[in-house]
C-alpha cells in the first residue's frame, strides 16, 4: 500500500478520524440518531475538560450521542483509525482483502479483524435498491455455483445440487445485482423467477444463455434474447445474432470466484450473501465508472448507519456476525 496512505491524518490521529467520519455521515452538520433532529440549534458540542471529544447533545429529546452511535462502529473498542485504515484497504483493491492481512497490518486479533470485516461487508448492503434496467436497456442474467469443490475436502459430495446458488443481474457498463439463492422455500425456476421480476424494469431486455430457467419469465420483459454457449460436443458462441451476450455477467462471476479462491480461500454459505454484497458494491463503484479508491471508501461509509452487528450464537451451536 502506498506510503502517502498511511501518512494520511485520519489514518494516525483519533480526532482527524472522527472528523472524516463526521464529514462523510453528515455533510449537513450533525442529527440526532436517538430522535432525529435535524435542526443545528437545537444540536450542541460538548466543551471542556470534562467532554470527551465528538460529544454532541440534542436539546429535542435530552439525549447525547457521537458520529458513531446507530452504526457498525457503535461500542466497537477498535479505535476509529483502524477503522477507517480497514475501510480503505478493504476498498482499494479489487479482489478484496483478507482477514489476515487486516491482522497484520493493524495489529489486531485475527477475530477482532474478521469481524471489522463483516461489519463492513453489511455497510456495503445496498438500500432501498432501484430497479435495474429501463426501456432501451439490456440486463444479463447467470447463474453460477459455489463451493464443495474440493475433492480432497470431507463433506465432498459430487454435482450441483450440494453446491451454493449465486444469481447475478448485470448491466452492460452499469451496476451489478447479487444473490446468494436458497432453494429452500422455492424451486431454482421460482426463485429466478421471483427475483428477476423485484429487480428488473419490465421495459429491460433480458439476456440470458440458454437454461431453462428464463424462458418463462422472459416473457414478462421486453425481449428476451439467448446466447447458445453449446457444450464440451458442440460449438458455441459468446455473442448472437442480435449481439446479445452474457460476458458482463460471466466476468464478474470470474472476478467473484478468483477472489473467493486466491483471497478468501472458504466462505461458509451463512456469510455468502455479504461476501457477495462486497463484490457488488466494488462492482457498482469501479474506477470503470469514475471512482477513485477515496471514494469508493467514502461510498461504503456512508452506508454505516443503521446496520450494527453483534456476535451472538446461531442454532445454538456456532457463533456468527448478525444484525443487530
Amino acid at each position: 500500500m502506498a506510503k502517502a496512505v498511511f501518512q494520511n491524518p485520519a489514518y494516525n490521529d483519533e480526532n482527524a478520524a472522527r472528523e472524516a467520519l463526521e464529514a462523510i455521515r453528515w455533510p449537513a452538520g450533525p442529527f440526532c440518531p436517538h430522535c432525529g433532529n435535524l435542526d443545528q440549534d437545537k444540536i450542541a458540542k460538548g466543551q471542556g475538560k470534562a467532554h470527551r471529544p465528538g460529544l454532541y447533545y440534542c436539546a429535542a429529546c435530552n439525549g447525547q450521542f457521537t458520529v458513531t452511535v446507530g452504526t457498525i462502529f457503535e461500542r466497537s473498542k477498535v479505535p476509529l483509525t483502524k477503522w477507517l485504515m480497514a475501510s480503505h484497504m478493504f476498498n482499494s483493491g479489487k479482489n478484496g482483502v483478507s482477514a489476515h492481512e487486516i491482522h497484520r497490518t493493524l495489529g489486531v486479533t485475527y477475530k477482532t479483524a474478521w469481524f471489522m470485516m463483516h461489519r463492513l461487508r453489511e455497510a456495503m448492503k445496498e438500500s432501498n435498491p432501484s430497479p435495474m434496467g429501463g426501456k432501451g436497456q439490456s440486463v444479463q442474467a447467470d447463474e453460477t455455483y459455489y463451493g464443495n469443490s474440493s475433492k480432497r475436502a470431507k463433506g465432498y459430495r459430487k454435482g450441483h445440487s450440494h453446491k451454493a446458488v449465486v444469481l447475478a443481474l448485470v448491466e452492460p457498463n452499469g451496476r451489478a445485482r447479487v444473490f446468494h439463492a436458497t432453494k429452500s422455500k422455492h424451486s431454482m425456476g421460482e426463485t429466478v423467477f421471483r427475483t428477476l421480476i423485484k429487480n428488473v424494469d419490465r421495459k429491460s431486455e433480458l439476456h440470458t444463455d440458454e437454461s431453462r430457467l428464463y424462458p418463462e419469465v422472459g416473457r414478462k420483459f421486453a425481449a428476451h434474447k439467448t446466447v447458445t454457449h453449446g457444450s464440451n460436443r458442440g460449438d458455441g458462441f459468446y455473442v448472437g445474432e442480435d449481439g446479445q451476450t452474457t460476458n458482463a455477467v460471466e466476468n464478474f462471476f470470474g472476478n467473484f470466484k478468483r477472489s473467493m479462491k486466491g483471497t478468501y480461500r472458504f466462505c461458509g454459505d451463512q456469510h455468502l450473501q455479504r461476501y457477495l454484497n462486497e463484490f457488488q458494491f466494488r462492482h457498482n463503484h469501479r474506477a470503470k465508472l469514475g471512482f477513485t479508491d477515496g471514494e469508493r471508501t467514502a461510498a461504503a461509509l456512508k452506508g454505516i448507519e443503521g446496520k450494527r452487528l453483534t456476535y451472538r450464537p446461531i442454532n445454538g451451536n456456532s457463533e456468527s456476525a448478525t444484525v443487530s
